[in-house]
Parts: C-alpha cells; structure tokens; sequence
C-alpha cells in the first residue's frame, strides 16, 4: 500500500505531528504494510528543509512543493499542476491531506487524476474557527470547507473530539486524536520545583497563541516568574518584565528541558486544532491553565489535570490552588495517566493505520 500525505501548514504541532508521523510509519515493518511519502510546502516561517531532513525518518521520502496559506489563485494554479505531478508519480492508493489549504489543492489535484482512491483529510483546526479574521472569511472558508467536501467527498479525520463534532455535520468523519512520543519525553522527566512559581508556555509569538493575553497575565501576577519557550514576529508583545523569552531552540532536547523546569504550564490560545504542546507538558506531570477554548477543552480536565478559564479574574483561584506543591504534584499525575490512555501516539497512529488499511 502507498500512502502519501500533503501538508502546507508544517510548523509547531503539526510539525511534531509530522516528525512522529515518520518515525512511527518510516519503521522497516510498517513500511512493508504502508509505504510512505509526504508533501509538504516550505513557505510558513520557520520551515527549515535541512532540518526537516535531519529531525525526519531516512525512510520517509520528502517532496517539497510551494503552498501558500492565503488564497492567491495564480500561486494555487501553480502548487494544484506540480502536486497533480507529484501524485501521478507515486500513484498512491491512500492519499491524506492535513490542514485547509493542502485540503483545497490536493482534492482539486485528486480529482484530475485518480477515481476511487482512499482519500482522508484532518483539518488540524478548522480556518474558520479562528478570531484573527473577518466575519466574511470565517463564512467564506466555512463555505469552502462544506462545498468541498460535498463535491470531492473522502473522509474526514479529526484530531480532537470537538473537532470530531464539527466534522460530523460536514462530512464522513472518523476520530483519531493527535498524540506524542510518551516514552521519548519521559527521558526528559525530573522532578523540580521553582523557588518562585513559574509559569510557561512553548510554541511561535503569534496570533493563535495570544501573546497580548500572557503578557497581560504576567503583568496582573507580579511575584511569578513566566517564560516563553520560543519567539516569533509578536514578540514586541511581550513587555512584562517577569517574562523571559528563550528565543528560537532548535534542539528538542534543550525545548523539553525548559519545559521540565516550569511548575505550571499556561496556553493562552485563541484557537487550536488539538495542542501538541499541552500534550508534551501533561506527560511531563505540569498542570495546565488554559483558555477555554476548542483543542484546550479536549485535552484538559477541569479541576484534574488543570482549569480551563473564559475570563482573567478565575486565574486568581487557580494559581492560588496550584501554588501548593501537593496538588500540582496530582494534577500533574493525572495529566500523565490522561495522556497514557488518550494520547500515546503509537497506539493513535496504529489506529490510522487500521484506518488506511479498510
């Protein structure tokens, strides 16, 4: 069986989702079941094709071809012929594309070519869900998403249960929920414990992560100490003076040991597909306060494995039950055992195996 996979959003979650995605699949034993290849475009920020190629299985073939996220037809034209390409080449039997616009491109690039191939797409955070565009794109991208999926049909697999609800009402859908390497980033687990609370966060300074939100959060909880495992093209946001930003790190291993050395981790997103971060800093045993939004609410267990906030004003009885040690000890616990049964991606990328293989 080939598969191949198209992706033009590849950074952050989506970038882990895909480096996990090659190791699990670019296994000698797998690949006799499912050989594999991904597509994936160059143009989002941060995007490093060398470093692709080093963090990504030798036996997963890599093909870059230019996407770019907005609507920009002459561009579109360009990135549907040499993916129609690319497609006629492998002649896969199992076609999964991930993210909207890759969704729109690869559909049109399907149908041109091939009849009665397996064709799945995971959104990975529907576009019409964000809050940094007009009312007019949220309808038009909605719009599309219907549209597409009633003319090109396939099947739908969403990330997270919220987003496994929505794609029902569009389309056939399946679940299966992002995961992480559990044994990987419990290499990474020591216990620590801060002289001052600290509380952080991990991905790119950008819209989605709110950055105006945690500086504001830093500013209202002077005594703490905050820390931005990352940076981007918000960072000028960022002015609390409790807030260290790391800047870039390349290195997982240096990620993972910043993130061990927090007591609390806060995601103050404005939207999400299924956060990957959230995932990593619950197996290793951080409490989450996060924004009660779709994605965050699919992972995080109020008042078990974090809270889940609408408003500032909660955060004040939240911090206060976290900054006893003993229970963020078991929030932690049982963000881990949550990730274990829910998250563990060698069991979820098994099922979409099983899935391909129907």
């Amino acid at each position: 069986m080939r598969v191949v996979h198209v992706v033009e959003a590849l950074e952050g979650g989506v970038y882990t989702y895909f480096k996990d995605l090659s190791t699990f699949f670019g296994n000698e034993e797998i690949a006799k079941t499912a050989a594999t290849a991904i597509i994936y475009s160059g143009h989002r920020n941060g995007v490093n094709p060398t470093q692709i190629k080093a963090d990504f299985s030798p036996n997963v073939p890599l093909i870059h071809i230019s996407m770019v996220r907005e609507i920009a037809p002459f561009q579109d034209l360009k990135s549907i012929l040499k993916l129609r390409k690319e497609l006629k080449k492998i002649n896969p039997d199992v076609i999964h594309l991930h993210s909207s616009k890759a969704g729109v491109l690869g559909r049109i690039a399907y149908f041109f070519l091939f009849r009665k191939k397996k064709i799945f797409y995971t959104p990975h955070g529907y576009a019409f869900l964000r809050t940094d565009i007009s009312n007019s794109s949220k309808k038009l991208y909605a719009g599309i998403e219907k549209n597409f999926q009633r003319f090109f049909g396939g099947t739908i697999v969403a990330c997270g249960d919220t987003e496994f609800e929505i794609a029902q009402k569009i389309g056939p859908s399946k679940l299966i929920r992002n995961g992480v390497d559990i044994s990987e980033i419990r290499r990474h687990f020591l216990p620590h414990q801060n002289t001052k609370l600290t509380i952080g966060i991990v991905g790119r300074i950008t819209a989605a992560r709110n950055p105006k939100l945690f500086n504001e959060i830093a500013l209202r909880f002077p005594d703490y100490n905050f820390l931005w495992i990352g940076d981007g093209e918000l960072n000028p946001l960022i002015t609390a003076p409790n807030i260290k930003v790391t800047g870039w790190i390349l290195d997982k291993n240096t990620v993972f040991k910043n993130l061990n050395s927090i007591d609390i981790y806060l995601q103050t997103s404005l939207w999400e597909g299924l956060p990957i971060a959230v995932l990593e800093a619950m197996v290793l045993e951080k409490p989450i306060i996060a924004t009660n939004i779709i994605g965050n609410k699919d992972v995080v267990v109020h008042n078990q494995t974090g809270f889940l906030f609408d408003e500032i004003e909660k955060l004040n009885d939240y911090f206060n039950v976290l900054s006893d040690e003993k229970n963020r000890i078991s929030f932690g616990k049982n963000a881990l055992k949550r990730c274990e049964d829910l998250f563990d991606n060698n069991k979820n990328f098994k099922q979409l195996l099983e899935l391909y293989q129907k």
